[in-house]
């Protein structure tokens, strides 16, 4: 496809561009809804370590079907500064590491396409040694369809094991899955990536393992830091290819996302609890059509 410019959007680098047929994203976001969601610093808390009764609180909410989000929505900001001063699940805490970014999010479709618009304040560096040299910061959103046990409670939790590299005593082999992971079943995770160093967007999923490529429905991804703040647009169409959650007006998904700061990898990165994301239709985030 024939990469051209997006007139009005932010960034100058598409991972995949338009054509000259589609639709831009909205000219003035200023007119689009933003809702304010604070992600947070998880130490070493994987989907394990919440449901366990005897370790985390709210294993027993978990059980009756009470979503994260219902217990811990109202306080991100101060769980991630415990974590990250290593007061609480986290033995190799990072001096310096911020323990939260407010992040505001924004969407909107235009029939075909997906637009969803990320913008943050960066935190201050910690100074600490650069785990991924190529890219000082890296954002990803998940979307799943209804099939992955726990998502619709957990958000991205559910890709999340002890296993898992950079957990304590992982292999450093072992990606991100999900139980019983099938993209033929529809038991996937949508994963999306835009990494501000490399200027590129990846469009992948994660099902048995994580894969960061395959997928067909990624239009572009964009990213810009003005002054201290960060915007980053997405744009991925509704119909996509295999390990792409078919989008359509009237659904809602299940949805969280993530920002790798300050040259973080693996599980040293600011997360999302587990929102619902509307198309056409109310939930947590609703992308209206323009």
């Amino acid at each position: 496809m024939k990469k051209t410019m997006i007139a009005g959007a932010l960034g100058v680098v598409c991972a995949i561009g338009f054509s000259a047929a589609h639709a831009a994203p909205p000219a003035d976001w200023s007119k689009v809804a933003a809702t304010s969601i604070t992600l947070f610093y998880p130490g070493v808390s994987p989907m394990e370590w919440i449901t366990k009764g005897t370790e985390h609180g709210g294993a027993r909410a978990l059980k009756k079907g009470d979503t994260c989000a219902d217990c811990h929505s109202d306080e991100t900001d101060k769980m991630g500064q415990l974590i990250s001063s290593g007061e609480k699940i986290e033995p190799t805490p990072i001096a310096g590491k911020a323990g939260f970014i407010p992040v505001k999010v924004q969407a909107a479709h235009d029939g075909d396409t997906l637009y969803l618009r990320f913008s943050w304040k960066q935190p201050k560096a910690s100074g600490a040694a650069k785990m991924d040299d190529k890219n000082p910061m890296k954002i990803a959103f998940m979307l799943d369809q209804g099939k992955v046990a726990m998502a619709d409670q957990s958000g991205c939790w559910a890709s999340c094991h002890k296993d898992s590299r950079t957990m304590p005593g992982a292999a450093d082999s072992k990606k991100k899955y999900v139980k019983d992971g099938s993209v033929s079943g529809g038991v996937f995770y949508d994963l999306l990536q835009w990494r501000s160093g490399e200027k590129k967007g990846f469009d992948g999923h994660v099902a048995d393992t994580r894969v960061m490529e395959g997928g067909k429905a990624l239009a572009s991804a964009e990213g810009k830091l003005d002054g201290d703040t960060w915007s980053v647009v997405f744009a991925r169409k509704f119909a996509g290819g295999e390990g792409d959650v078919a989008l359509a007006a009237g659904k809602t998904y299940n949805f969280g996302f993530a920002i790798h700061d300050d040259h973080a990898a693996g599980r040293f990165h600011h997360v999302s609890l587990g929102y619902t994301l509307g198309i056409d239709a109310k939930a947590d985030i609703t992308a209206a059509k323009q």
